[in-house]
């Protein structure tokens, strides 16, 4: 008997693992609008209860302005500095093999496990003028604890991991007879990684730094207990978003809330259109 089904070879494959495309789409979009959209709308929905005068005077006191520059401007620092020393962590990982690699490989994925506040707390048992790295800090001058330069430190800390694990994949898979040829034609190190390395690496440290940055902007349990939340020095905004809900203010909650997602929202806009121009200019090359 001749069978009827066609060789395996011609058969086309269907590319469906998972129900067709409407009810993925579907399920994708519910999804997303229960988990984000949702969320989201009633929390502008809740701040167009205010008229504008009480929404502009929400947003715009002294404390509040100066918990913004806290904390989006140590935000951005924490994130910058996690994107140079979470880069030389990825290439260490990467490129050499020594005693004790696989402990701090598992170290960098400490600030994901650790609850925020056990952080917090043990930020500032060791910065604190009587512990064990504040004590000597303090002998040259330097206050770390209750200080934005500990708003600094506990935002490098939780951001470190997102820098790291974004760029260790993308070292994996680069090619070393890129580098290695540049190598044969010349090319000093610094070179070869200025030419070579750095643009392969470049988008990947573009999105580490725009997640270290996400996390940082909304960072409350391991900020508050270094920070010591001194009024117009150490608060950050999502202190004021808490005190707001514990006053039953709802309203001046969600206008804080609102202008630090409006803001969240154009920087990590700007850094993706800026990781695609280089994602494009690195294609044309």
């Amino acid at each position: 008997m001749t069978s009827l089904a066609p060789p395996l070879a011609a058969r086309k494959p269907s590319g469906r693992v998972i129900p067709g495309f409407g009810i993925s789409l579907g399920f994708t979009i519910f999804y997303l609008a229960l988990i984000v959209l949702i969320p989201l709308s009633a929390v502008f929905l809740k701040t167009f209860t205010m008229t504008w005068e009480a929404f502009w005077s929400a947003v715009t006191s002294d404390r509040v302005m100066a918990s913004y520059r806290l904390s989006f401007g140590a935000s951005l620092i924490a994130a910058f500095i996690n994107v140079i020393f979470g880069g030389i962590v990825a290439w260490v990982l990467v490129r050499y093999t020594f005693p004790g690699k696989r402990i701090i490989d598992a170290l960098v994925d400490l600030p994901f496990a650790l609850p925020t506040a056990v952080a917090g707390i043990t930020l500032t048992a060791l910065y604190s003028h009587n512990g064990l790295i504040g004590e000597q800090l303090a002998k040259i001058g330097i206050k770390v604890a209750f200080t934005p330069l500990g708003v600094l430190i506990a935002l490098t800390f939780i951001g470190l991991p997102f820098v790291v694990r974004t760029v260790q994949p993308v070292l994996e898979e680069a090619e070393r007879e890129l580098e290695e040829a540049a190598a044969s034609l010349g090319a000093s190190p610094l070179q070869t990684f200025w030419r070579v390395v750095l643009p392969t690496v470049t988008p990947a440290l573009l999105t580490g730094f725009a997640l270290a940055f996400a996390r940082a902007t909304g960072e409350y349990g391991s900020v508050i207990f270094i920070a010591g939340n001194l009024p117009m020095v150490s608060e950050i905004t999502p202190l004021f978003i808490i005190t707001k809900l514990e006053q039953y203010d709802y309203a001046g909650a969600t206008a804080i809330a609102v202008v630090m997602l409006i803001i969240s929202f154009i920087l990590l806009l700007t850094i993706n259109l800026l990781q695609a121009w280089t994602r494009k200019r690195a294609g044309k090359k």
